[in-house]
């Protein structure tokens, strides 16, 4: 019987994460931890190299000019018939969101005004049937609650999510938020970090069985 269970109990489909700075790795670091369960595959997108501001990553022994992608692959040491890292060190735009596959695909992405960039991968996901999680707004000292629900369900006091409405996307969107921004004058916290990736790598699992249990 437990034989039985156990044999089901293997990695299925893939998440994809979309940009892959100090909270997609900390997402990507939960992922490959998972055992008995979780992703295959787990793809991560992101241009940009790691520099000396990246502190989690070179805490991590990650080299200075190293894409941080390559970098995930390279501490991802399961075998890869059990979990594979596929990186791709692009930024995502119109020209490659077919590069993106994922069952369930998190975007990560920071810096500038994103909403366009985002709006454009959850159609594209949607258009095949992927799930989508994303964030609007990760700052804060600390006591900030994590909020996790469907766009849907937000009131309109968040301008991210506004600006997604605006763009098109109105259901079907999970967002991941502690709901403070820049005009809070509050910082990006590494623990504030910690929680928003744990939510995620939760709300990741959760849609990825719905898919295939």
């Amino acid at each position: 019987m437990i034989d039985e269970m156990e044999s089901k109990m293997i990695p299925k489909g893939r998440i994809d994460l979309i940009g892959f700075g100090r909270l997609g790795l900390r997402t990507g670091i939960n992922l490959i931890q998972v055992h008995r369960g979780g992703p295959v595959e787990i793809g991560a997108f992101d241009g940009q190299k790691i520099s000396g501001s990246d502190i989690i990553f070179t805490l991590m022994g990650a080299k200075e000019g190293d894409y941080k992608t390559d970098f995930f692959k390279q501490i991802c040491t399961h075998d890869k018939d059990y979990r594979k890292i596929i990186s791709i060190p692009e930024y995502v735009n119109e020209d490659n969101l077919d590069l993106i596959k994922g069952d369930v695909v998190v975007i990560e992405i920071a810096g500038g005004n994103t909403i366009p960039t985002a709006a454009s991968i959850i159609k594209h996901v949607h258009s095949y049937g992927g799930k989508t999680i994303g964030t609007a707004g990760i700052f804060g000292i600390g006591d900030t609650e994590v909020t996790a629900k469907d766009i849907s369900e937000f009131d309109d006091s968040n301008p991210a999510v506004n600006e997604l409405r605006a763009a098109g996307i109105t259901e079907n969107h999970t967002i991941v938020t502690t709901n403070k921004f820049i005009r809070d004058m509050e910082p990006v916290t590494p623990y504030m970090l910690d929680k928003v990736a744990e939510k995620i790598t939760e709300i990741s699992l959760r849609e990825l069985n719905d898919i295939y249990d």
